[in-house]
Formats: structure tokens, sequence, C-alpha cells
């Protein structure tokens, strides 16, 4: 099982490099974290896309959009130390606890997340 990050899921939306990736994931069975899942909301709400088609194109997917619990925010919080030199938001800190809950493989299209160390996670580029 994967856990996809918000700029996986909007590298698979624009068809941006890493797309095919992405897309092997969701074959495969996929999940989001709704922390993520209202990145990507806000972003496709940036781009003037209307919220119907938001719903459409996401429900196509057939991604799994996981709620954040307690258990995941504790996790995240944990994660601020080691992931504060790569930069990674709190987003990003949410698909990792929800990929660490889940015993499931971290997917990204962020290169920031390349040098992390100390991550209990395994992590995937998309590109």
């Amino acid at each position: 099982m994967s856990v996809l990050d918000a700029s996986a899921v909007l590298a698979l939306l624009n068809d941006e490099p890493g797309a095919e990736s992405v897309a092997r994931h969701l074959e495969g069975g996929a999940s989001i974290s709704s922390v993520n899942y209202a990145e990507v909301v806000s972003k496709l709400s940036d781009y003037g896309m209307p919220a119907d088609a938001i719903q459409d194109a996401l429900a196509g997917l057939g991604l799994q959009v996981a709620p954040f619990t307690e258990d995941q925010a504790r996790i995240c919080g944990y994660l601020r130390v080691p992931t504060r030199e790569a930069g990674l938001s709190l987003g990003d800190r949410a698909c990792l606890a929800l990929a660490t809950v889940d015993g499931a493989v971290a997917v990204t299209a962020d290169r920031g997340w390349s040098g992390l160390a100390g991550i209990a996670v395994e992590i995937e580029l998309v590109r």
C-alpha cells in the first residue's frame, strides 16, 4: 500500500514528470491523508477549477482518504525536528505520519524529501 503526498497527486493530475509512477501506485491501492487531500483541493481551487470538477477529478483516482487521527498528529509533531532542515511542511509530515501508521511507502514528487535521515518510513520520489 502507498500513501500519496499532495505533490504526487498534483503531478498526476497535471500530467507532470512522475505521473506514470503515481498512476502505478494507484493501481495497487493508495491512500492520502485528509490533510494532503485538503492541500490538493486548495491548489486545484487556486488554479480556478470549479468545485464539482475537483470532486470528479479526485473521485476518479479512487484514493482512500484517511482521517487525520490523534496518533498521526502526535507522529507529525515528533517529525518536526528531524525534518526541519529539509523544510517539510505540516502536510508533508502528515503524509509521513500516515505512512508510518499504515506501514506504507510515502510517495512524493517533492525532491526536498530526498535528504531525509532518521525517518523510519520508506519514501519514494516519483521524479
